[in-house]
C-alpha cells in the first residue's frame, strides 16, 4: 500500500515538474494555454457560477456569504 501511495506521489510530482516546464514559459511568451473553445467553455462556465450565485441571493437574502457560517447555523437551527 506504501509503495502504490509512493508511486502516486511520484506521478503526481512529474506532472507537476511538465506543467511548469512547459505551460509556463509558454504562457510568459503570451501564448495561451488553452484553445479558442477551452476559452469560451471556462467564460461560459464563469458565467453560469455569476447566474447561479445571484440565484442563490435572491432566494435567501438573509443568507450569510461565509458557507461555514451557514452550515453552522443550519446545524443549531436544527439542534
Amino acid at each position: 500500500m506504501v509503495a502504490l501511495i509512493i508511486g502516486m506521489l511520484i506521478s503526481v510530482i512529474l506532472a507537476l515538474v511538465v506543467v511548469v516546464l512547459v505551460a509556463v514559459p509558454a504562457r510568459r511568451n503570451g501564448r495561451g494555454i488553452l484553445t479558442p473553445k477551452g476559452e469560451e467553455v471556462v467564460s461560459a462556465l464563469k458565467d453560469r457560477q455569476q447566474a447561479a450565485l445571484q440565484r442563490l441571493e435572491r432566494s435567501d437574502p438573509g443568507a450569510s456569504d461565509d458557507p461555514a457560517l451557514s452550515a453552522s447555523a443550519e446545524t443549531s437551527a436544527r439542534s
